[in-house]
């Protein structure tokens, strides 16, 4: 009997999971391996306590791309080089980082820029070419000022727009609060659930970024319905954790499509986007 024979005749046995103990052993230990290795670099160079910033692995931007071509019914080439457009802007990058490195919260902050899912926000803008954008949750303002270059970009191109954004904390978005991106940019400092109910222009891409409880990511979908233009798009960044935007698409006759992103190097498992349309 070869020794292929022999495994083939031991997996039939009550010696199996005996017997193939040591293998799966060594799969688990090199996962954790690395899982540790990473964790221990990230704690060690990174100043980030929420809200992880990181780069997509390759794989992940290939699927991101599909994801947006498919939901903004746009060729994937496309969607490809308004991603490298955001990730070569270098203005943008550089404001960024000099506005990280001068904060009183730098203490907390990265130097390096990195965008992670918030390029797929960036594409979608491209796409539609919204009016008004409305965000709920804006902390340093990362998401904020991916979300105002592409209005920038899109009022080069005869399509100017605007974002509200939203958020409770009195020290949210700083890192938007410079021109060119402030220029786009209305900063709102209140409760996320009275500031929709206050808009008074419609809205044509919602984005909800801010309390991640589902009770709350309802009230905001619930609340921004009534505000909605035509054909309007509500993406959630919570899609990993919840199914209330899948839910509220359902009730309201729309399509709904999630993408869960994948970190490059980073011990953090990844968000994701949800869209509805």
């Amino acid at each position: 009997m070869d020794a292929t024979q022999l495994r083939r005749a031991i997996a039939r046995t009550p010696l199996a999971p005996v017997a193939a103990f040591p293998k799966r052993l060594a799969r688990v230990a090199r996962h954790d391996a690395k899982v540790l290795r990473i964790s221990a670099r990230w704690l060690v160079t990174s100043r980030e306590h929420h809200n992880y910033t990181y780069e997509l692995t390759k794989l992940s931007r290939h699927h991101l791309a599909w994801f947006v071509s498919v939901v903004c019914d746009r060729p994937v080439q496309q969607v490809r080089g308004w991603l490298d457009e955001i990730e070569s802007d270098q203005a943008l990058r550089q404001h960024i980082e000099r506005a990280t490195a001068g904060a009183a919260r730098r203490g907390l902050a990265d130097k390096h820029v990195h965008y992670a899912r918030r390029v797929g926000w960036y594409a979608i803008v491209r796409a539609t070419r919204p009016a008004h954008v409305v965000e709920t949750g804006v902390d340093k303002g990362l998401g904020t000022c991916v979300l105002a270059s592409a209005l920038l970009r899109n009022a080069q191109e005869g399509h100017p727009g605007r974002v509200t954004s939203l958020d409770i904390n009195p020290e949210a978005g700083y890192l938007a609060a410079s021109e060119p991106w402030s220029e786009v940019v209305d900063l709102v400092i209140g409760d996320s659930i009275a500031s929709i109910g206050a808009l008074d222009r419609p809205v044509d891409l919602f984005l909800h970024d801010s309390d991640h409880s589902r009770a709350h990511e309802k009230r905001e979908f619930d609340a921004v319905e009534p505000k909605l233009a035509p054909g309007a798009i509500l993406l959630t960044d919570n899609v990993t954790s919840t199914n209330v935007l899948a839910e509220h698409a359902e009730r309201t006759g729309r399509r709904f499509l999630a993408y869960r992103e994948s970190p490059a190097n980073h011990w953090y498992p990844g968000d994701g986007i949800g869209v509805a349309w």
